[in-house]
């Protein structure tokens, strides 16, 4: 293929036939798939009518695109006043594919309709095409726009989306994929060059500026006879350079590479379409893009689970508000005494560096002396502090850096270090930064490695990602000195004082914590640690065949049964019921005043088959129906003591119906479908009558996009639910 999808239109043709190959062989295993896919929008600081010239020089073929071996026009008319132009062609491509491959296809080549519609009065237009060959084994549809920019009308906008509908393609679809990428990496960047080639051709000519379509009473000919510059023309400074991106730019696709790196055109849909989904179900503070692009890469840009990762992070984020933690959180004077680690300078791939003396630091001290809590709070803010410095560094050095570099001194590591609940707590504060913080660590270099590490690397290794332990480069005693050490990494003229180099840094050399400092084994363990348990919520999966329910008993009437859960993947059902009769679930699940079935394979289902809806049990709440990416809190007056069966279902949108994510991101559809599976993340409480009464004075219902409630705020007489009384 010459082309990729969000390129420019003189190459539409072969785009989508490069598209219909590349992915046939992850899908060859399914009968019928849909893939979409959503190209950036592509900004040139060129007036529409310009680039509506340079366009109409590709037709009918283009000596630059080989594979495009001819056009024709099938059919074409015009509105009356000549504003409104509809050009139909049949476009000729020729694919470099081996001769066996060609004959058991039974082509030569492939052919494509395109429809143009070039609206000169708007000026806009739009581009439509389908494959005609093969179309009975795969369908494909493709549609461009050229507009003028919203905010400066002598700029143009180019974006793109196709669609691939794949049934068969003779078993070579593995062949097909390698033909198809081999030809789409040789000509990356052919739609820049083409475009770029016939604006110096017009500009050779003297053709800078082409007057914009007026009515019949002024006889224009905007489209049809180009004017060359003079005193009167446009800017001159006008050039084919397209707009450099910035961060409050996410219009142009230049500023994802400016800004968040080389993407293969898979990987850049995969990112604006969760960018998408966040806008459309996310009613909090959207993240940005290089952190939406962080989860991608650490799922392997699989969507779903890049989705559902980062879903978790959000909800953590805003129960505990990370986000102002660089703001909000003032460090103890004991953690600037005794904390041997601090920024410095950079390396020499721009990365922001941060020095660890591990070695030197009492990390028993220190849990003793502080606790968890406080020690995983400080983690978290040199992680927060390191986005931000990777932010300032792009700007800076004008390239994309999203990861910094992380030098670990292990000097004077001894036993001490393995104390078992500083181990347990490193361990979790492990577990933490990598669900949140994923692909931040673009190095790690660990020096002077003692004996005792193989220890302490055994324990800790398995919960580090398998793409993070490769960025692990391991020192022993002065091996770092010289070539292939530190010197390959960083300058010489910025390695610390205590490595033998002569830059002074800035990080205290830490230090035994006194004992008098110590925190007493009571107040220790009467610590809660919120931001490293979660234990206030839950996970739980929903399958096709097998809703998740659980069971709360109520011995008092009035009491309130108050729920906050988030759906984190596909769309769910949730439904309250009330029972006299005790479910009869597993010896191992007892019933108690609240009271959780155990989540296994299957879940267990509580309402019995024999069950008769309106006999052995009744609803008490109408079910309702909540999509992916809601968060839901509600509240029920229970009105009889009994059984309360909370029940969360699976979904499925009726026949012919497009749901909300199906209209946000087809490929995530069609993932949830496959799988028939939800994913929720849920907390309940119940309020007794008195309590109720109390402290809680209004009910109303509550949508967000995620929940912000945690421990406090959900036990607060402040909570504001829905209420309802059951009949």
């Amino acid at each position: 293929m010459q082309s990729r999808l969000h390129k420019l239109l003189f190459c539409h043709c072969s785009a989508v036939l490069t598209v219909f190959l590349s992915v046939l062989a992850e899908y060859q295993s399914a009968s019928t798939m849909v893939q979409e896919y959503q190209s950036p929008v592509r900004v040139y600081k060129h007036p529409f009518e310009l680039i509506m010239a340079a366009y109409m020089r590709r037709f009918p073929k283009c000596p630059l695109i080989p594979v495009f071996v001819d056009s024709e026009v099938i059919g074409e008319n015009h509105s009356d006043d000549g504003a409104v132009s509809v050009t139909e062609r049949r476009c000729v491509i020729d694919i470099e594919a081996p001769r066996l491959l060609k004959r058991i296809a039974g082509v030569d080549y492939l052919y494509f309709l395109q429809k143009n519609t070039l609206n000169r009065r708007d000026r806009t237009l739009q581009i439509e095409v389908h494959n005609e060959t093969f179309s009975s084994r795969v369908v494909v549809r493709e549609c461009c726009n050229y507009t003028v920019h919203p905010e400066n009308e002598d700029w143009t906008c180019f974006e793109q989306t196709a669609s691939l509908d794949i049934k068969s393609f003779f078993g070579f679809e593995s062949t097909a994929e390698k033909i198809a990428m081999k030809q789409y990496a040789s000509s990356i960047k052919k739609g820049k060059e083409i475009i770029e080639y016939y604006l110096r051709e017009l500009e050779e000519e003297g053709v800078t500026y082409i007057p914009r379509w007026t009515p019949p009473v002024v006889s224009s000919t905007a489209m049809a006879v180009p004017v060359k510059a003079g005193p009167d023309s446009r800017d001159p400074t006008y050039t084919s350079e397209q707009v450099v991106g910035t961060p409050d730019d996410k219009l142009d696709a230049d500023y994802i590479r400016r800004y968040l790196g080389e993407l293969t055109p898979l990987q850049e849909s995969c990112l604006i379409r969760l960018r998408q989904w966040l806008q459309e179900t996310h009613k909090g503070k959207i993240p940005k893009d290089q952190h939406v692009l962080r989860f991608l890469r650490a799922r392997d840009f699989s969507l779903d689970k890049a989705r559902e990762l980062l879903c978790h992070s959000l909800t953590w984020r805003k129960q505990h508000k990370v986000d102002f933690l660089l703001d909000t959180w003032e460090r103890p004077q004991l953690l600037q005494d005794y904390y041997s680690g601090g920024w410095h300078h950079h390396d020499k791939d721009g990365r922001p560096l941060y020095v660890l003396r591990l070695g030197q630091m009492d990390t028993k001290g220190l849990v003793r002396a502080l606790g968890e809590e406080v020690l995983l709070r400080q983690i978290l803010s040199i992680n927060e502090e390191g986005l931000r410095r990777c932010e300032e560094n792009t700007r800076f050095f004008g390239r994309p850096i999203s990861c910094w570099t992380c030098l670990v001194d292990m000097e004077g590591l001894n036993m001490r270090h393995l104390w078992r609940p500083g181990v347990k707590a490193l361990l979790r504060i492990i577990e933490v930064v990598e669900a949140n913080y994923p692909e931040t660590l673009g190095r790690l270099l660990i020096l002077r490695v003692p004996r005792v590490f193989p220890v302490l690397w055994t324990l800790v290794s398995p919960l580090i990602d398998e793409n993070t332990r490769k960025k692990f480069l391991i020192f022993a005693g002065n091996d770092y000195q010289g070539p292939g050490g530190l010197v390959d990494y960083m300058d010489k003229e910025i390695i610390p004082d205590f490595l033998g180099g002569e830059c002074m840094c800035e990080v205290p050399e830490g230090g035994l914590v006194p004992k008098s400092l110590y925190r007493t084994a009571e107040e220790m363990e009467s610590e809660e640690n919120h931001l490293l348990t979660d234990s206030i919520y839950k996970s739980a999966s929903i399958f096709k065949a097998a809703p998740f329910e659980m069971v709360i008993e109520i011995t008092e009437a009035s009491s309130v049964i108050t729920w906050d859960f988030d759906v984190s993947k596909g769309d769910v059902i949730f439904t309250i019921y009330h029972s006299r009769r005790a479910p009869q679930v597993p010896k191992k699940d007892t019933l108690g005043a609240h009271t959780l079935p155990s989540l296994g394979t299957v879940n267990i289902q509580v309402i019995d088959k024999s069950w008769i809806l309106g006999k052995d049990y009744s609803m008490v709440e109408r079910a309702l129906t909540c999509s992916e990416g809601e968060s839901i809190q509600g509240s029920h007056v229970t009105r009889w003591p009994g059984f309360y069966i909370l029940q969360w279902r699976f979904h499925s949108p009726p026949a012919g119906t497009a749901s909300n994510i199906s209209r946000v991101d087809d490929v995530l559809a069609s993932l949830q479908v496959s799988s028939h599976k939800c994913k929720i993340m849920y907390y309940t409480e119940v309020l007794a009558s008195h309590d109720f009464r109390g402290s809680m004075t209004s009910l109303e219902s509550c949508h967000s996009g995620f929940s912000q409630l945690s421990a406090a705020t959900t036990a607060s007489s402040q909570s504001q639910t829905s209420s309802s009384i059951s009949r």
